[in-house]
């Protein structure tokens, strides 16, 4: 059994509706979100901020949070009730935001290859979590509570990208505005 670990990242979306997007250097190549682990001093709001300036270089504005996504070992059996499971347990609080200069301020993170890219052309293969965070954050939802597995190649949960069946309880506020008209 692990200790839960906190993590957060963002869709960081610019006016011309592209999302900045890391390729992982260390291990299969993926695309992921910005973003790293919470430090046990700073909020997940102030993590976030703080985490893709150093791995990307840019300072971004929040505008709201997607959700919470639970990233978990495909291949472990279902922890007991109150209890972690073994790696990787990870728990992900995922941001909507936007750059708040034209410019990185500061050099990119080694481990990390930051690029913008079009909605409509999206590099693969993305990780599982950042496939489904991507999906609701474009779509406009919030409130989301959904997990992931490692290895899946796939969310565990999906919904159309037309925004309709959206879960229960989750809100769709209008979408990010990514500047596409």
């Amino acid at each position: 059994m692990s200790a839960l670990t906190w993590a957060v990242t963002a869709v960081v979306a610019d006016r011309a509706g592209r999302v900045l997007l890391c390729r992982r250097s260390g291990g299969a190549p993926r695309w992921g979100l910005p973003g790293g682990r919470l430090r046990h001093d700073e909020s997940p709001a102030d993590a976030v901020v703080r985490a893709i300036r150093a791995e990307t270089g840019w300072l971004v504005e929040l505008v709201d949070l997607v959700g919470l996504y639970r990233v978990t070992d495909p291949t472990a059996p279902v922890p007991p009730a109150g209890r972690c499971g073994p790696l990787p347990d990870v728990l992900v609080h995922v941001f909507r935001a936007r750059p708040a200069g034209g410019a990185p301020a500061a050099e990119a993170a080694r481990g990390c290859h930051p690029e913008w890219h079009p909605v409509e052309k999206l590099p693969g293969p993305l990780t599982p979590t950042t496939r489904a965070a991507l999906t609701d954050a474009l779509d406009g939802r919030s409130g989301v509570l959904r997990s992931t597995r490692a290895a899946d190649p796939a969310p565990a949960v999906a919904y159309p990208a037309d925004g309709v069946g959206t879960p229960p309880g989750q809100r769709t506020p209008g979408g990010l505005d990514t500047g596409r008209r």
